[in-house]
């Protein structure tokens, strides 16, 4: 069976842009959380992963490289998963495939894979420097201040957040705080605060 792969970093993005050849494909299976969580560590990549342990998935099908995730080393791991298991991996948008015709792995495609990889991780290295930056800038000029103190939230507000909706459901469903944490990305201290609220 071949399956689409889709990842959308937070919860009000869409995968309309990712599913354009969805037809092609007899399911999707869709994650939305940062392309930092390993890649088996998502719901949609443990999904993904029982169907190749039971035999169903004949290929997966993914827009691009950094929607299987962000970190070099876990994409590789990834990569290096599916091919042991003679699935291959094709990247829509950027024309490449992980194994051949014949099932062994394309070199070509490996060494664009990496480099790509690569240029992934640069880029969340560098988006995460210009937040730093900015508000290190803005800390200088005195219009960053970060939450006031005494200043607190409803448990209503709190607990109406996307991401704290999602986390909440999870800790009920019975995953562990690091778990939960990972799969949202939220601090693991906000997850432990929901966690005292789910055992209320």
């Amino acid at each position: 069976m071949k399956v689409l792969y889709c990842r959308v970093s937070t919860i009000d993005q869409k995968t309309d842009r990712q599913r354009v050849s969805e037809k092609d494909f007899k399911l999707v299976i869709e994650d939305k959380c940062s392309g930092a969580i390993p890649f088996f560590e998502r719901p949609g990549g443990l999904e993904i992963k029982k169907l190749v342990d039971e035999g169903i998935i004949t290929s997966l099908g993914v827009w691009q490289i950094d929607r299987l995730g962000r970190d070099l080393r876990d994409i590789i791991n990834t990569i290096y998963y599916f091919v042991e298991k003679k699935i291959a991996i094709n990247f829509i948008s950027q024309g490449l495939t992980t194994l051949d015709a014949n099932g062994k792995e394309n070199p070509i495609s490996k060494m664009m894979i990496s480099i790509l990889g690569i240029v992934g991780e640069m880029e969340r290295a560098q988006i995460k420097e210009r937040q730093f930056e900015g508000i290190k800038i803005a800390k200088l000029k005195g219009s960053y201040t970060g939450r006031k103190l005494g200043s607190s939230e409803s448990l209503v507000d709190f607990l109406s957040k996307e991401k704290n909706k999602k986390a909440y459901d999870y800790l009920r469903k019975g995953y562990k705080v690091g778990e939960v944490a990972k799969i949202t990305d939220l601090h693991i201290n906000t997850v432990s605060k929901i966690k005292k609220l789910v055992n209320q």
